[in-house]
């Protein structure tokens, strides 16, 4: 866990790239195998590379949110249009949370989706709704965890919501 948590200290987007590049191509893997009912491998190597390089540009994007909403957090509590909570309790972590996703995730929520879109050569936008409810009914409180973690495991964890989200959406959209 040391060698881990030195590794992301050290480089921390290069770590947040791999991370999501991973475990997020592989929570769509999961999604896809869910889906079909089926272990057939669902992306050209073209698209898996694709989908690995869209995972890695999100993840600097995720990162500096990280980053530039615990700021903007610590801020508004100096100025007093927020509680003062203690970084890293639940209240925190809760406001980090609320705040982040409700802006800079539905910023993210469509890029991702526009970027899916490039390889395909077609616009799809079916579903974005449901996209955008997955930021209060999944990544709120997931990030509620996140952010009260050490801030060294926080991108790794959110990494790993990635494949989880996949896996339910998976389940959710089984046919």
């Amino acid at each position: 866990m040391n060698a881990y948590i030195e590794w992301v200290k050290a480089y921390p987007i290069l770590s947040a790239m791999l991370q999501f590049a991973i475990l997020g191509t592989l929570g769509e893997i999961i999604s896809k195998w869910v889906v079909q009912k089926s272990f057939k491998y669902p992306f050209s190597a073209f698209l898996t590379l694709w989908k690995m390089i869209v995972w890695a540009l999100l993840s600097i994007a995720i990162k500096y949110a990280f980053v530039g909403f615990t700021g903007f957090v610590a801020f508004l509590s100096d100025k007093g249009m927020l509680p003062a909570f203690k970084p890293g309790s639940f209240g925190w972590a809760f406001s980090v949370s609320a705040l982040m996703n409700l802006q800079f995730g539905l910023f993210l929520v469509v890029m991702h989706r526009v970027l899916d879109n490039i390889p395909e050569k077609h616009k799809n936008w079916a579903n974005m709704d449901k996209s955008m409810y997955s930021l209060l009914w999944f990544w709120i409180p997931a990030h509620t965890v996140t952010f009260m973690m050490h801030d060294a495991l926080r991108i790794g964890l959110a990494a790993v919501w990635s494949l989880a989200l996949g896996l339910i959406l998976g389940f959710y959209n089984r046919k």
